[in-house]
């Protein structure tokens, strides 16, 4: 099965108080497409400046990804961020913004782009998200992400597109504002009644949450002894997650329980290094024995 990611492919600026790093790969979908990759076929649909060099594609090549879907604009820049994090990881300051070439972002798809499989809608506006659904004919698995600026400048879009996806990938912070309620699965449940079927809170440092209409599944973050730099950790993770999902005949409770896991584990080698440095140097084999690794982390015996 193939994934369509819509989203950014952009350079960043970042700093941690374990480093420093002036222009790097970033995006949310390249840190999406690069994760799913591991699993299956992925086409990126994004945009760049002609600024984006042969080298930054590196990234991509070598790796089941189509790029027939990434437009380069010539004499415009790429998307670029700036962000600083103190000791608390799970906190970003933007230092700076410059929407550059994507802020005139109008994604068309081509044929086969509308025939996906699943469909993710990156962290972009709402509007956009749900203009590239409706280009799509109704894909088996359709998930989005979203950040706090679209729910404090775009709710009631938000919600429209809420009301049309099967599966959302959000933080806690974000459930937590969107609905106004303090509680976490209270609000999860908020959100469920919309119209998804299955909502996946992204808790940092201590996790994820799953929440179905019928069941809550939580999983700890794989425990490191480095974190490096937290950027992308939560596209990394959407991008294991639905991988996964992808590379499975049916999303059954199991899959979508495995698919957890894989997208944490992928996330935990995502923080040990500046970009998607980390990324670049392992294989599927490293991530199946981190897999193995992350079942002992969560396995106990049940003795009467």
């Amino acid at each position: 099965m193939s994934i369509l990611v819509v989203g950014s492919v952009a350079f960043d600026a970042i700093q941690t108080p374990f480093g420093k790093i002036d222009r790097c790969l970033g995006g949310s979908a390249t840190y999406f497409s690069v994760a799913a990759s591991f699993f299956t076929e992925v086409d990126l649909v994004a945009v760049v400046g002609d600024d984006f060099s042969d080298d930054d594609l590196a990234i991509f090549r070598g790796r089941n990804i189509n790029l027939d879907g990434l437009q380069r604009v010539a004499g415009a820049k790429t998307f670029f961020w700036s962000g600083e994090y103190g000791f608390d990881l799970n906190v970003a300051k933007t230092r700076d913004t410059q929407l550059n070439v994507f802020a005139d972002f109008k994604p068309q798809l081509s044929e086969k782009h509308r025939n996906t499989d699943v469909l993710f809608l990156a962290n972009i506006q709402p509007d956009l998200q749900l203009e590239v659904l409706r280009q799509c004919r109704r894909p088996r698995v359709v998930a989005l992400d979203t950040m706090n600026l679209w729910i404090a400048t775009a709710k009631e879009s938000l919600t429209r597109i809420l009301r049309e996806v099967d599966l959302v990938v959000i933080n806690e912070a974000e459930v937590r504002q969107y609905t106004e309620e303090a509680n976490l699965i209270k609000g999860a449940r908020q959100i469920l009644a919309l119209g998804p079927r299955t909502l996946v809170v992204k808790r940092g440092e201590y996790g994820v949450m799953m929440i179905t209409p019928d069941a809550v599944f939580a999983a700890p973050a794989y425990p490191l002894e480095a974190v490096f730099d937290p950027t992308g950790a939560g596209d990394t993770f959407a991008g294991g997650f639905l991988g996964y999902l992808a590379s499975r005949a049916d999303v059954t409770d199991r899959d979508l329980r495995r698919a957890i896991v894989f997208g944490s584990v992928l996330a935990s080698f995502t923080v040990e290094k500046f970009s998607l440095d980390r990324l670049r140097e392992i294989t599927l084999n490293d991530v199946y024995e981190r897999y193995q690794e992350f079942r002992k982390l969560t396995h106990f015996e049940d003795h009467e």
